[in-house]
């Protein structure tokens, strides 16, 4: 079994063809600046994964590279080989963004998405971008009492993987 889940993480398995072609030319040296994608470079406690896998979504697959001009590489890169589309987040450029309310007396809420995982201090900025503004209730009634009383004004997203969306849309079901 371990066998297979390295087999797996080797080959890259989950993450679009654009985005295992810049790992892998990258891994080889040819593209330098590459840190590997938001999933790569954070870790979570089991208990907080669904709503952090939720609350990042397709960022998951996102690349982190050092500066515009890596960025600016990788793209060349895909587009001469025809190898598809992929986010690039230039450590360079992205900006750091938190919710500034205090939400800590509401009742259910844990905590912002940010500080539910764990990563190199290099990357805050980019991580409190993308999870910086959103916060992570315990479930649905708790989560749709805090977005109430902040006029739905953040996304808020639950353990289970339920969304309210900043400006009232919900997503949810069975994941």
């Amino acid at each position: 079994k371990q066998q297979l889940l390295r087999d797996l993480e080797q080959s890259m398995e989950g993450y679009a063809g654009s985005v295992r072609q810049v790992l892998r030319v990258a891994g080889s040296g040819r593209l330098g600046g590459v840190h590997g994608t938001v999933a790569q470079n954070i870790s979570v406690e089991s208990e907080y994964g669904t709503a952090i896998e939720t609350a990042l979504g397709g960022a998951l697959q996102n690349i982190i590279v050092e500066n515009e001009d890596a960025a600016k590489r990788c793209i060349r890169y895909l587009k001469e080989n025809r190898g598809g589309r992929a986010t690039f987040l230039p450590m360079t450029t992205i900006k750091s963004k938190r919710l500034e309310q205090r939400l800590e007396h509401m009742d259910g809420f844990i905590a912002l998405a940010c500080d539910l995982v764990r990563f190199d201090e290099r990357y805050r900025n980019i991580m409190e971008n993308l999870l910086g503004r959103i916060a992570v209730a315990e479930d649905i009634d708790a989560a749709t009492r805090i977005a109430k009383q902040f006029r739905y004004r953040f996304r808020i997203v639950t353990l289970d993987g339920q969304i309210i969306h900043s400006g009232g849309s919900f997503t949810g079901g069975s994941a």
